[in-house]
Formats: C-alpha cells, structure tokens, sequence
C-alpha cells in the first residue's frame, strides 16, 4: 500500500522524511529534491542507461501494474491511478504522455513540494481525465459543472490561488497548461507551440462560464472582465515533448511560490531527462505500491 503521511519513506540510499514533518523554502525544497535524484549526472546517454537498467529490474516491466491511490488533497476528490508497461513505454520510447503519467506527476509534486504546507492553499489542481476537449464537445455543460465543483471543493477563493488545469486537445493530442486565478479573475495560458488560448474556443468558453458561474454561486462581484495572459515560455522542438513542458511549468511555478505569473521566460534548458528520472525514481524507488499480476 502506499505510505501514509506523515511516516518516512525508504529510499535506495537511505530514509526519506515525508515533507509534511517539514517547513522548507519551495526553492530549496526543490533543489534538495534534485539532488536526491540519482540520474542528474553523466552524459544524456549515461542518464538514459542507467534509468533503463532501473526499469528493467523493476516488475513493472513483468506485466505488474501499480496503484497509486491519490487523498482528495490532489484533485479534490479521491483519485487512483494504474501505472502499467505502457506508460513506462512512453517515457522510453519518447512519446506522448499519457493522462496516467501526467496525474501520477501531479500526485508527485503534491506529495513532495505541497502536502503538509501554505503551498496547498495557494495551488490546486484539476484532473486532465475530467476536463478535455473530448468531453467539452460532448458536452459542455457538464464540464462547466465539473469545473465549478471543483472549485468549491477549495473555499473561498477569495484570496490569490490558483488551479491548474493540464489540458489536452483531444485523442492524445496536445498539452497545453491553463492558471486560474479565481480571485484576480486572471487566467494564465502556456504553450509550447506558439499561438494562443483561440486554437481552443470550446475550452476558454467552458472556462470562462465555470469562473463566472462559481463567483454567482458564491455571491461575488464581478468587478471586470475576466483576462487571459499568454505566457512566453520556451517552445519544444519536435511533436512529442508537450507533456514534459506542463509538467515541468507546473513544477517551476510551485517552486517560485508565484500566484501571479508574468510573461516570464524559463531558462530554455527543460529537456525531458530531469522530468524522466523525477518519475521513474519516485514510481520505482521511492514508495511502496499495490501490485496486480
């Protein structure tokens, strides 16, 4: 089963304190994480050798699947996630993520940077597998009604906060990262391919309605209109790498501890290979799981 909070996790070299016992900097909290990856030195294929020697002694690649059974701190409600050889597959074979993937690092960064900390009432995340432009066409009232929930799930929201939502454009197509910010009525859009939140009418509509709809609900002054804000953050250089550039941008922000994000530019150095080894050590490594034959 997985830990719980609050007990020590082992690791290969040693025990890890669960962060909830811990009041760090997000910025040091992240630096001393890195360093406890043991895949940050070497040449890309020294890196890439050494984690697929991990993942071949791991049963993972033996048909097992693990569980990763997520509190209602995550996403707002009680989430479990099945990790397979499929989604190992798609780190190594340098694919698209996957929506599994996606939620376990979410889960991950939680569970790390967040659980025990003020950084849980400042960031809040939203399921992909419940907001996507699948289920918009399909039905967009729906969705609205999702997002509303899971803002209330929250509080108030009357103070700076904000939820994001990795969104895909459907049928393992391409991720982009959307920052709300309910109070400020500010919403923050980052893509690694250029152009703007119009690519997607249906999501920013469904968006735009949720925010409007949960402020009624709450009896809240709509004093503006609300704002989108493209971000400038580094752009990938093939079809595939989306997925690691959301992750990585949700990671960045938490870390700063920044609620308002300004057109900023990343250091472009975000290659898939930090982002691989944060997975692979914490799924094979780092804690202990459900194991399915």
């Amino acid at each position: 089963m997985l830990k719980k909070a609050g007990k020590d996790i082992p690791t290969k070299s040693g025990t890890k304190t669960n962060p909830k016992s811990q009041k760090e900097v997000p910025g040091q909290m992240l630096d001393k994480a890195s360093k406890e990856i043991p895949t940050t030195s070497g040449t890309k294929s020294q890196i890439m050798m050494r984690l697929e020697k991990m993942v071949e002694e791991s049963d993972i690649m033996h048909d097992a699947i693990r569980s990763v059974d997520m509190d209602e701190g995550v996403f707002g409600i009680a989430h479990s996630e099945l990790i397979a050889k499929e989604d190992m597959q798609q780190l190594f074979e340098h694919e698209e993520l996957g929506i599994a993937v996606i939620h376990t690092y979410i889960w991950y960064m939680y569970d790390t940077l967040m659980r025990g900390t003020e950084l849980c009432d400042r960031f809040n995340f939203i399921a992909a597998s419940r907001i996507n432009t699948t289920f918009i066409t399909k039905n967009p009232t729906s969705v609205m009604n999702e997002l509303v929930d899971r803002f209330m799930v929250a509080g108030d929201n009357t103070t700076p906060s904000l939820y994001f939502l990795p969104f895909n454009s459907g049928n393992g197509g391409h991720w982009v990262l959307v920052a709300m910010d309910l109070s400020r009525l500010m919403v923050y859009y980052l893509d690694s391919l250029p152009g703007n939140w119009s690519k997607y009418p249906s999501m920013k509509k469904t968006v735009d309605a949720a925010i409007l709809k949960f402020r009624s609900k709450k009896n809240y002054r709509n004093r503006k209109d609300i704002t989108w804000v493209r971000v400038q953050c580094p752009q990938q250089n093939n079809s595939i790498d989306c997925g690691f550039f959301v992750l990585r941008f949700m990671r960045d922000i938490i870390a700063l501890n920044r609620i308002d994000i300004p057109k900023m530019v990343w250091n472009n150095n975000l290659g898939f290979i930090l982002i691989l080894s944060d997975i692979l050590s914490n799924l094979l490594l780092n804690h202990e799981y459900v194991l399915f034959s």
